[in-house]
Formats: C-alpha cells, structure tokens, sequence
C-alpha cells in the first residue's frame, strides 16, 4: 500500500532552505572563529579550546530542555516553527557578536565577550533553531520517502552554503580590507542573509494538525518532564549510536576545517582551502540528489549507511598517502571520494531519527520526537565544541607561533595528523557504529511482535 503523500515540491525545496541560514552560521563559525580569533585578535589557541570546551557543558543541558520545550509548545505556527523563526534572531546578532571583538579590550576581556557571545549563539539560540528546524521532519510529513527527500533538500543547501562559505570568505575578508573590521563587516553580511533565508523558510512548510499525526496511534501515553525525557533518551541504544556519530562527525569536520593552516603552513597556498571545499562539497551535492534513489535501490537505510562509510574510509586513506606523496590532485581525488561515500547518511539520518523515535514509542510507548531531535543539535554542538577546542588544544601544544610565516617542525607535524589521520581514525569508528545501526529491522520485529501480541 502507497504511503499518502503530504508535501508539494516547492514544501521540500522551502524546508531545506533552512540549512542555508543554519550553515550562513555554522559553517562560518566553525571554519574560522579559530583562524580570526588567533591571526586577527592575536588570542591564544589553547585557551580558545578551553573556553570552547567550558561552553559546551551548557550546550548538553539545553538541547534536551529545548527539545522538551518543543514537543509542549502549542501555536498558531504549531510546535517547531516558533522556536525556529524567533530563536534565528539572536542566532544573527550573536553570530555578528563573535566576530566583533573590540580592540580596545584588554585581552582577559576579549576572552570574556568570545566566551558569552560563543555561549548564547550555541547553547541557546542555535540550540532553539537547530532543533526546531530538524524536529519539522516529523511534524510536516509522516511518509518516510518524504522525509528522506526533506533530508536531501536539507543538505543540498546545507553543503552548497559550506562549499561558498569555505571559498569566499578568505578573499571576502580581502575585499573589505582586512583585519578586525573586514571580520565583522562579513559577519554582518551573512547574519542578514541566514535571517531573511530562514523567514521564508519558516513560511514555507506547515506542521500537520496534531490530529493527524496521532492517527492510528494510542493516544494513552503519560506525560513527561524533562528527567523523564533524558530518561527515554538515554535507554533507546540507536539515539546513543546516533549522537556517537553526529559528535565524530563534528570532530572530523574540526579537523578538516584546520585545512585553512594546513594549506597555508604546509601547501604553502591559503587559495587552495577553497578547491579541497569544492572536492569535499560537490560530490556531497551529488549524492544528495540521488539519496532517495540510493535508499530504494539498496533497499533500505542501514545498507547504503553501512556501503557508504566503508567507501568514506577507503578514501581518507588515500588521502594520507597522498599528503605524503605531496601530490595535491590525488588529494583532492581521493577527498571527493570520501566525500561521495560519507554523503548518504547526511541525506537519511533525519530519517533515520524518525526511525529512532517510532523505537522508542514501540518499547516505551511514548512519543518524543522533538526531544529525540535533540540529538542533530547535541552531537553537532557536543562534537563541534570537542572539535574546536581539540584544535585549539592540538595547535597550542604544537608550538603553533600565530606572528610565523614558516611554522616549526613539531607544528607541521600536528597539522599533518589533526587534517590526515584523525579524519581517517573517525570514519573508521562511524563505519563500526553504522554497522550496529540497524534501527529499521529492529522496528520491523518489534511491529511484527506487537501484531501477534
């Protein structure tokens, strides 16, 4: 029997259309905070990545608390789109806040505004969005094909927007002059952009009546606060797998965003961040246009994870060799084939999470699914933040000297492993966590158990 459909195409295109405004933050911020913060500022790495690391232990706290907050929310704009539409306003004045240290500071000042500017942008504003905006996959539609094309729309913009972050911010700090003040005239420019793309966004979609989405399902669950939530949480083993993989996730992409230090130190060529961004970002578009076709052809979304990550690990491989062998075009060939490989999953896992959400409701009989959202949010703040910070950590104790055009020995040597092998490390523990992922058989059993029950 065919599932109903719910959305037009123009819903799916407006949905993702929201990762562009949440990458006009993130990919900005995570690619190079780091490199404006040591180079502009003149600010210490290792306490950068301290600091970071001390803001992420309110970011664990407030994505459950946000979740929870969404799954009790009830408006004209139902549940998930009020939180995304007002939370991206503070997500755009303290994204400007991050990149408008004042020079007339004092340096423990500037490390004070960096870490409360830092803080509100992630463990609360973006928190607010991020999870809002993920949790509209279930609101919106219950067909699962449509979810996986949401997710699809989803990050086809969300690596378009990296792929033109990551290849003009360089030279657009150039254009406007240089130094503190080009930073935050950039900053200003793309919080303007996200604040208007995820207005239309927000508008673009409708959550579906909450009649609808409990139809056919048993409406006699007890409430639960937020203890209760973590609880729920905590005890489904595919969510923990999930934010494993979102948190190495996050430090592989840290690490690949310490490439703007590796072509600058080691290529010896700050215009090559740009091409690697191209060799890692087209072939994710690619992907995402026939991950829908991929999920049916494989027949289902464990296989094509599962095929995809083994092909993701073979290719940073070769990426190491081919660091070693100094040859750039087969760097960024066997990139592109990382990137090809690992690009599925990006395109499913908002799926995937449905799937884990209907786990939980099959074993506990309870519907959280703005809360188990909570995990885009979580394993990308988590992750990011231990990214971050491991690079400010790793470039600090390297002997990284931020005035240096030629880097000591001992700091070349740490950029090799932080941007060749700790990407190839993690790709290998993802590969192992997505052969253990396999929420969709265990959904089936649990179904065909309740049917004879």
């Amino acid at each position: 029997m065919e599932e109903k459909k719910y959305l037009k195409w123009y819903n799916k295109v407006g949905y993702g259309s929201g990762d562009l405004a949440g990458n006009v933050v993130y990919a900005f911020l995570s690619s190079f905070v780091m490199l404006y913060l040591t180079n502009t500022v003149g600010l210490n790495p290792g306490i950068i990545g301290t600091l970071i690391m001390v803001s992420k232990l309110f970011d664990g706290i407030s994505d459950m608390f946000f979740g929870t907050m969404i799954d009790k929310t009830k408006s004209k704009l139902g549940k998930a789109r009020p939180w995304m539409l007002y939370a991206y306003i503070g997500c755009a004045v303290t994204l400007v806040a991050n990149f408008a240290i004042p020079d007339s500071l004092g340096t423990t000042a500037q490390y004070a505004w960096f870490f409360v500017a830092y803080t509100l942008l992630n463990a609360v504003f973006f928190t607010a969005n991020n999870i809002a905006y993920a949790s509209l996959v279930t609101f919106c539609t219950k067909n699962s094909r449509e979810r996986v094309e949401m997710g699809s729309w989803r990050f086809i913009f969300a690596f378009s927007t990296s792929l033109l972050i990551q290849s003009v911010t360089v030279q657009f700090v150039r254009v406007a002059g240089g130094g503190a003040a080009a930073w935050r005239t950039v900053a200003v420019v793309y919080a303007i952009i996200g604040l208007i793309v995820n207005t239309i966004s927000v508008f673009s979609i409708k959550e579906l009546p909450e009649e609808e989405l409990k139809a056919g399902k048993d409406h006699t669950e007890e409430k639960y606060g937020l203890i209760e939530a973590a609880k729920l949480l905590f005890s489904n083993k595919y969510y923990l797998m999930i934010c494993a993989t979102y948190i190495c996730q996050q430090i592989y992409s840290a690490m690949l965003n310490m490439g703007i230090y590796y072509m600058i130190y080691i290529l010896k060529n700050e215009n090559l961040y740009s091409v690697f961004s191209w060799a890692i970002n087209i072939p994710v578009i690619i992907a995402m246009c026939i991950t829908p076709m991929l999920v049916e052809k494989m027949k289902g979304l464990y296989r094509m994870n599962l095929a995809g990550y083994i092909l993701g690990t073979a290719g940073r491989v070769g990426v190491i060799f081919a660091g070693y062998m100094g040859s750039v075009p087969l760097m960024l060939a066997f990139t592109a084939v990382a990137a090809l490989g690992m690009a599925p999953w990006q395109g499913d896992m908002g799926a995937v999470v449905a799937s884990c959400s209907e786990y939980t409701y099959l074993t506990k009989h309870k519907h959280i699914d703005g809360t188990m959202y909570s995990c885009t949010s979580f394993g990308t703040k988590i992750g990011g933040g231990i990214g971050v910070a491991l690079c400010g950590w790793l470039l600090d104790a390297s002997g990284f000297v931020k005035e240096a055009t030629i880097q000591p020995e001992s700091c070349l040597n740490m950029l090799h492993v932080m941007y060749l092998w700790i990407p190839m490390v993690l790709s290998l523990i993802i590969t192992f966590i997505m052969s253990r992922m396999n929420v969709e058989d265990a959904n089936k059993k649990l179904r065909k158990q309740l049917e004879e029950c």
